[in-house]
């Protein structure tokens, strides 16, 4: 089989991936306004629950790269989904803070195989050399995902309410990115069985190898550091957006700018890939972020600059997800990529499971000015370590995308 047959699966991967985060990360702060008036508990209080699985995915990360590459994540695409279609659907409905913690830890353990990490560790694996442009076609529709959640929460929110939001999320990941990840799987491995794709060798020790390397540890550094910094904007989104003094469909409107930013963003470095290697296009991302969080402060005399923040925040976000891999590939090798890149994603799955809690803690210790400069610190943070990745060889190489 040809590249030209890859293409329906990595299409079918890319609106699972899209589905599939819609309904089971951006489902929660889409319908987190909602949700406050709906249960009565605090927002620190319901961002326990995404806290919590986040932290069982951290945990569990490493052991799922593991299974892709001992060749499981077909199953885990296909299988995991189901699971977390049954816990979106019963989120508006838990009658106590421990059945809501209950059902986020079901979505925890999913995570873990679902999401990107699992997809763009089952591309590299079945096409190997091939696998770059597939993981940015998977990220180009998948970065429309919080485009779809937001407003399509806040339609349905305001006609049938948000438990039964929930149910339809629910849905959307049963009856759409279940099929189409089973479709995908099936056609990606009929093609390796067809010869046109080999597998790349690992070895459990190369993991070890890899983290007694210092671009291991920078690249894990910044993506933590920036993975906090936009986890607590994406939770607050739309409560950060009104203190500035956006209105409700303002705001909305300002979030749902998110994900057309993440594409816009990795359309123009695929664009000019061949003029920006690896380390400027991380650099200008950074960049991109720093520029975000300090739009947002200004926002506060402008209102309108919070598109501007959505721009930003969303390009310079959405660009790393695809760089990130890349990145891994470039300084570590492609050699048991799959428990690489797990290793590596416990930096930002721990990140994305703090930033709920710690926005909640810094908005309840110094309001929203206290997350304006904590967002802020965390982006200097991710610099640093971007220039500390420079610095260990990150500087030539092939574009961040193609």
């Amino acid at each position: 089989m040809t590249p030209k047959s890859e293409a329906p699966a990595v299409w079918a991967l890319a609106l699972a991936q899209t589905l599939t985060y819609a309904g089971a990360y951006y489902a929660f702060p889409a319908l987190l306004p909602d949700l406050l008036n709906l249960t009565g508990w605090s927002g620190a209080q319901l961002a326990a629950g995404p806290t919590f699985a986040f932290l069982l995915t951290a945990l569990l990360t490493p052991f799922t790269g593991r299974l892709v590459d001992s060749g499981f994540g077909g199953e885990m695409l296909i299988y995991l989904p189901i699971v977390a279609a049954a816990g979106v659907a019963l989120m508006g409905f838990a009658p106590t803070l421990l059945v809501w913690m209950a059902l986020w830890a079901v979505i925890g353990v999913t995570q873990a195989g679902m999401y990107y990490e699992t997809c763009f560790a089952f591309l590299t694996r079945r096409l190997g050399d091939r696998a770059r442009p597939a993981i940015t076609r998977v990220t180009l529709v998948a970065g429309l995902a919080g485009t779809l959640a937001f407003p399509l929460a806040h339609a349905l929110s305001a006609v049938i309410g948000p438990a039964l939001t929930y149910v339809v999320f629910g849905g959307l990941i049963l009856f759409g990115a279940v099929p189409l990840n089973v479709f995908a799987v099936r056609r990606l491995r009929q093609i390796e069985r067809a010869g046109a794709t080999g597998r790349v060798p690992h070895d459990p020790a190369d993991l070890r190898v890899a983290m007694r390397k210092a671009p291991f540890w920078a690249i894990a550094g910044m993506s933590g550091a920036l993975g906090l910094n936009h986890a607590i904007l994406l939770t607050f989104v739309l409560v950060l957006f009104a203190e500035r003094g956006a209105s409700p469909g303002m705001a909305t409107l300002a979030a749902a700018c998110i994900g057309p930013s993440q594409v816009a963003g990795r359309i123009v470095l695929m664009v000019f890939e061949r003029r920006v290697n690896n380390a400027r296009a991380t650099l200008v991302c950074v960049l991109s972020m720093a520029l975000a969080a300090l739009a947002l402060i200004w926002a506060g005399a402008a209102p309108g600059l919070i598109f501007v923040v959505a721009a930003l925040q969303g390009a310079g976000m959405g660009t790393l997800s695809i760089l990130r891999p890349v990145l891994i590939a470039q300084m570590l090798g492609h050699r048991g990529f799959g428990a690489i890149s797990g290793a590596v994603a416990v930096s930002p799955i721990l990140a994305s499971a703090l930033g709920p809690s710690v926005g909640a803690w810094a908005m309840a210790l110094g309001g929203a000015g206290a997350v304006y400069g904590l967002v802020l610190a965390l982006v200097g943070l991710g610099l640093a370590m971007t220039f500390w990745l420079m610095r260990l060889g990150l500087g030539g190489g092939e574009g961040g995308a193609g």
